[in-house]
């Protein structure tokens, strides 16, 4: 069974080998969390809300995993087609270009981009580990992009020490083959992990407009590595790797066209203990190269290098300091469109126990651009068990989102843009039902202003069409979350989740927005060897673009998606799932099909 609440992850070394040597004990901090602060936090102890997805959920539940990310509370889906077609993530109702995105460390956010963001769409994730979602204004500790919040993925790792690994094949509806291969070795001073993955499906017509197929291929690789030197001293690092080849719909009358992505990223580091302060050391780079042979611009291509320090001071049991300092360079070239920017960071982050029974985070950062100058954001973070069973959040900070490359340097570009800044609040109560799970509400609010967006009236860049423009107004997006998990019994799970949110900019609400996503399911041990699922997802009140078609079908619908899996042995099983059980036909962008019933099978294997 899923249980995020009880998810054990190993730390990085720097926290691991800082926490000995500071009490020479070994603590079983439970689950651990990479997102939530600049080092390590427990996720008890984190004032952040923060929802996790496995990696064995998304393995044999979903297609993609946007799909997973689209169950938890708070998070919503926009996708413009089937496997491979571009798809973004809302949190909180606020659109993707607001949300950060890393694997393994590496930011892989699109800088070519009309706007900085990931295309979840085209992420297949072979060999994930791990998500986990960190909501709210982030900026204090990622920077720009992080208004609506932070996305980290963590790939495949070895878990016991020697040769070890995974092996997926799966095949389904609309010609869909797909299959991934980790491997990895793990030893007392270090390990290695690799994972290559491969997607072959003919697809859907992502235009509602015909029924011409759109189909797509995908490679996929990550390797990461890292190595104990000596006791103080670690170095390693990651890489990852993606190919695409998907085919689109152009326009409405014109279904032919092919579009190529090659995106690549690395990151190294070393890690140094010295008494109580451990410091690391990093550069990671990201590439993406966009092919587009029939269309108006043919080529878009982004590059972001960083470097990077992080400190981490044990200064005494009951408070850490991490301190950093970061470089960052972005350059695009999309056909005649270039620009580049760099930007200087400075963040400082200071995590206080001044009890058993409360923990509060400060954090501040300062981010300095080549181009439009300097800007500061911080956040206080406060969570506090008043009884064993209770878990009281509080979290309030603010964030920016810099105008990007194209935004500023393109034909409809203002190079004058200034960034959006926002402020966030949100307040949550969390009550543990010990091993049987949990109960969870969280209210925020965030606003947003000085606001980027294409205006047709603008002539600041001579285009003659509108410019991308600092647009007056103040967008405001505030709601409720609910979910839990409750084991019936030690077969029979339920969960759910409610999310309530109110998305508007000066009174108009957000287009696909949905104003209610409810998610209810259940998972249930058959037998000792069978186990399934049923989960429901019911999306209400959503208003359409207004540049989608009359006849769009962006509105409430239902999906329900089935499955079950049998043990074969200890370390193989095999699973089948139903997605769209219902054929539910249904928009989530205007004018672009979403996939009907599709039914796939796969086996998986450890070893």
């Amino acid at each position: 069974m899923r249980r995020r609440t009880s998810i054990l992850m190993t730390t990085t070394a720097l926290l691991a080998a800082t926490a000995a040597q500071a009490q020479e004990t070994v603590y079983d901090l439970g689950t651990l969390v990479l997102s939530g602060s600049l080092s390590p936090v427990e996720l008890g102890r984190t004032g952040s809300s923060i929802e996790i997805v496995e990696g064995d959920e998304i393995a044999l539940r979903d297609s993609r995993p946007i799909d997973a990310l689209s169950r938890l509370p708070g998070v919503g889906v926009v996708s413009n087609g089937g496997l491979g077609a571009l798809g973004a993530i809302q949190v909180r109702g606020l659109p993707a270009r607001y949300v950060g995105v890393r694997i393994n460390g590496i930011n892989v956010s699109d800088p070519s981009g009309t706007q900085n963001q990931f295309n979840f769409g085209n992420y297949l994730g072979a060999g994930i580990e791990r998500i986990e979602v960190l909501k709210g204004s982030q900026s204090a500790l990622y920077g720009s992009e992080a208004i609506a919040g932070v996305v980290d993925i963590t790939t495949y790792r070895p878990e016991a020490e020697g040769f070890s690994g995974e092996a997926q094949a799966e095949a389904g509806s609309f010609g869909t083959y797909a299959g991934s291969l980790s491997l990895g070795f793990k030893s007392e001073r270090g390990e290695v992990a690799l994972t290559y993955g491969r997607v072959e499906s003919d697809g859907i017509s992502a235009r509602s407009s015909d029924d011409e197929q759109d189909g797509l291929v995908q490679d996929s690789l990550t390797l990461s590595a890292q190595h104990d030197v000596t006791d103080t001293l670690t170095i390693g690092g990651s890489f990852l790797y993606r190919d695409s080849e998907i085919e689109i719909d152009r326009s409405t009358t014109d279904s032919s066209g092919i579009n190529y992505a090659t995106e690549r990223g690395a990151r190294v580091f070393a890690t140094l203990e010295t008494g109580v302060v451990t410091h690391t050391l990093s550069y990671s780079i990201f590439d993406i190269d966009r092919r587009d042979p029939g269309g108006f611009t043919t080529r878009f291509q982004g590059e972001r290098r960083t470097l990077s320090y992080l400190g981490n001071a044990i200064v005494n049991p009951s408070f850490d300091l991490n301190f950093g300092l970061e470089r960052t360079e972005e350059d695009i070239a999309n056909g005649s469109v270039t620009g580049t920017e760099d930007t200087t960071s400075v963040s400082v982050e200071a995590l206080f126990r001044p009890s058993d029974a409360l923990d509060l985070s400060a954090a501040l950062r300062y981010d300095d651009n080549s181009d439009f100058g300097g800007e500061t954001t911080g956040r206080l973070a406060a969570a506090w068990r008043p009884v064993d069973a209770w878990t009281i959040r509080a979290v309030l900070g603010t964030g920016y989102r810099a105008p990007s490359l194209f935004e500023r340097f393109s034909d409809y570009g203002d190079p004058n843009l200034q960034p959006e800044t926002s402020r966030s609040v949100e307040l949550g109560a969390e009550r543990s039902l010990g091993d049987r799970g949990f109960v969870k509400a969280t209210l925020f609010y965030t606003s947003i202003d000085d606001l980027i967006d294409f205006d047709g009236a603008a002539t600041a860049c001579g285009s003659g069409f509108g410019c991308y423009n600092q647009v007056p107004g103040t967008t405001k997006s505030r709601g409720l979350e609910l979910s839990g998990e409750y084991a019936m019994n030690d077969r029979v799970m339920v969960f759910g989740a409610y999310t309530y949110t109110d998305a508007k900019t000066e009174g108009v609400r957000l287009t696909r927005t949905p104003r209610h996503d409810l998610v209810l399911g259940a998972e249930a041990e058959l037998t000792d060897r069978l186990s399934g699922y049923v989960d429901l997802r019911r999306v209400a009140d959503i208003e359409p673009s207004p540049f989608a078609p009359a006849d769009n079908l962006v509105g409430d619908y239902t999906v329900v998606g089935i499955g079950a899996s049998y043990d074969l042995s200890d370390s193989a099983e095999a699973y089948l799932r139903v997605e769209n059980l219902f054929d539910e036909d249904y928009e989530t962008a205007g004018g672009f099909n979403q996939p009907g019933r599709a039914v796939y099978f796969g086996v998986r294997a450890s070893f």
